[in-house]
């Protein structure tokens, strides 16, 4: 059997301590970076700190962020620390879906996964 995970989920306006109460039980923590319930909202910076928060007191725990990711705002989040994205808008409104995919990717495989560009993967796009 696949091995299962367990993660936990704060929206924008839970402080970051209701997170780090639980981080020694979980193998994800996701940052919602939007409030849930629609697509299409602007990320919201201020949720940056709690990724920083979180990474910094468990380097080697998965954080994911989700919403509001596209190629504009994924630098921010990998750079505070998350190494996995949830992208709908910034995927599925794109001109090319793949070019998009690939930007963000390179940008968790550098920030969040601390590869070097050599080792990055290769821009890709719808037209390939």
């Amino acid at each position: 059997p696949e091995e299962k995970k367990v993660g936990l989920t704060i929206s924008p306006d839970t402080p970051v301590e209701a997170m780090l109460k639980y981080a020694d039980q979980i193998d994800v923590a996701l940052i919602m970076t939007v409030y849930p319930g629609k697509g299409g909202q602007s990320f919201i910076e201020h949720c940056m700190s709690k990724v920083r928060a979180i990474r910094a007191a468990y380097p080697n725990l998965d954080i994911e962020v989700d919403g509001g990711v596209k190629p504009q705002t994924i630098d921010m989040a990998a750079e505070a620390g998350a190494n996995l994205i949830v992208s709908g808008s910034g995927v599925y409104k794109a001109k090319d879906m793949a070019e998009n995919i690939s930007i963000m990717q390179r940008s968790v495989e550098k920030f969040g996964n601390g590869k070097i560009d050599d080792e990055l993967t290769p821009i890709r796009s719808d037209n390939e």
